[in-house]
């Protein structure tokens, strides 16, 4: 039966080996005469005559009738003249459970320099997401272990998530409760854009051995080319969807979608285009919800999601954030005045929203947040009046009330990195709070 297959097309293979060579390299950009390719093909750039020596690199698009490359290492050792062999397709990498526990780099390749274990599937990195009728509904909600999320901004499975927070407020610390107190399957980290002490650190301390057990992490460091990193995020969306096509809850993290924009950026400006709004060029607003769409719930399993964006300057309006922001189902704000209060997670509560909250979880616990929220507010609202003594007690009784509450809410709000708690105990917890005021 294989063999009719076979003969069947014949005709179809194509038995050929296309050539180009290098004519020149300009800035982060290589281009050459040929070969006959296509945009996000894989091709080979041999560095010695025998081929025995070649780096990656991706057509990324054409001048004239000359094709562009992105390497996807350093342009050291390219000269003109180097032959450029194509593949013919865009990038695939390996993908299996036998790779959960580990580090991979931008393209599926062990980070320790170890080999891939046998019998993994070939995935391409990109893909299209799935059809927006054959996505059901959000209907349950995901265990994240953390309290102010569990109880004020509840997850549902296969929702996404946006953490906006400026550097050094607590993202990663966040992330790694989040990936050892999950209730999901199995956790993919994408660390794109990274300091490279960074990443050790992550998976030491703030994952720990417990979080990388049942979790894949992919790597692309700041020091590594564009395509490099903006690769390392499209490989672990592809690695989330082989898992989630498979039945699988996955709980999916990328640190920070705003470096993914950066090296898009970097691509876009090498071959020609346009800067627009604060530099960043046309492909960037078209890659982020391409991105962000391929996660979320599917008619197999669900991807539940959450992307940092890195704000420059604490600015909750900059290009990217509003529009990751725009299509996110949700965004959490890490504020950093409550960092330097001591409070962590620093989650300003009032500025964060989960928009399907509403769908997930009991009307009991919906009133119960509402309750917390009208509380808070009504507190931050006379928070000046209140500090200089130009309150009297009585006056008000919403105020004396949320003056009461306040103390006891913000420290229900602090969690030690290592504390896990389940919803149902969060929820509780908040309750006898509140009920013990009333």
């Amino acid at each position: 039966m294989q063999l009719s297959n076979v003969i069947q097309n014949l005709s179809s293979i194509d038995t050929f080996r296309r050539y180009g060579k290098v004519l020149r390299v300009i800035g982060l950009m290589i281009e050459s005469k040929g070969p006959k390719a296509s945009i996000g093909d894989l091709c080979f750039i041999y560095l010695d005559r025998a081929q025995t020596k070649k780096v990656y690199a991706e057509v990324v698009g054409f001048r004239d009738e000359n094709v562009l490359l992105m390497p996807f290492t350093n342009l050291n050792d390219i000269s003109p003249g180097s032959m450029v062999e194509t593949t013919g397709k865009p990038l695939q990498v390996k993908v299996g459970t036998s790779l959960i526990g580990q580090v991979l780099n931008s393209i599926g390749e062990p980070l320790n320099g170890s080999e891939l274990p046998k019998g993994l599937s070939s995935v391409p990195t990109d893909a299209e997401p799935p059809n927006p009728m054959q996505r059901p509904t959000i209907k349950d909600k995901v265990e994240v272990g953390v309290k102010v999320i569990d109880s004020m901004l509840s997850v549902g499975t296969g929702q996404r998530m946006g953490i906006f927070a400026g550097s050094g407020v607590g993202k990663s610390t966040l992330m790694g409760m989040i990936a050892r107190n999950t209730n999901a399957d199995i956790n993919i980290i994408a660390l794109i854009g990274e300091r490279g002490r960074e990443v050790r650190e992550f998976i030491e301390k703030d994952l720990g051995p417990e979080g990388l057990k049942r979790s894949i992490v992919v790597v692309a460091t700041s020091d590594q080319p564009a395509l490099m990193r903006l690769k390392g995020a499209l490989t672990a969306s592809a690695i989330a969807e082989y898992f989630r096509d498979r039945g699988m809850n996955v709980m999916f993290m990328m640190d920070s979608v705003t470096r993914v924009a950066m090296a898009q950026r970097e691509i876009g400006l090498a071959i020609g285009e346009p800067p627009t709004t604060k530099g960043y060029t046309p492909s960037v607003f078209a890659l982020l919800p391409k991105l962000l769409e391929r996660t979320g719930t599917s008619e197999d399993g669900t991807i539940s999601a959450f992307y940092t964006v890195l704000v420059d300057g604490d600015d909750m309006n900059e290009p990217i954030a509003d529009t990751v922001r725009g299509i996110l189902d949700g965004h959490i704000v890490l504020d950093r005045e409550l960092a330097n209060k001591g409070q962590f997670p620093a989650i300003n509560v009032l500025k964060s929203v989960s928009r399907v909250m509403s769908s997930i979880v009991e009307s009991e616990h919906i009133t119960l947040a509402e309750k917390v929220r009208t509380l808070l507010s009504t507190y931050l609202n006379s928070e000046d009046l209140i500090n200089i003594g130009a309150y009297k007690r009585g006056s008000n009784p919403q105020i004396d009330e949320a003056i009461y509450f306040y103390p006891k809410i913000i420290e229900f709000f602090k969690q030690a990195v290592h504390e896990k708690f389940t919803t149902e105990e969060t929820v509780q917890l908040l309750s006898t709070i509140v009920k013990e005021g009333e």
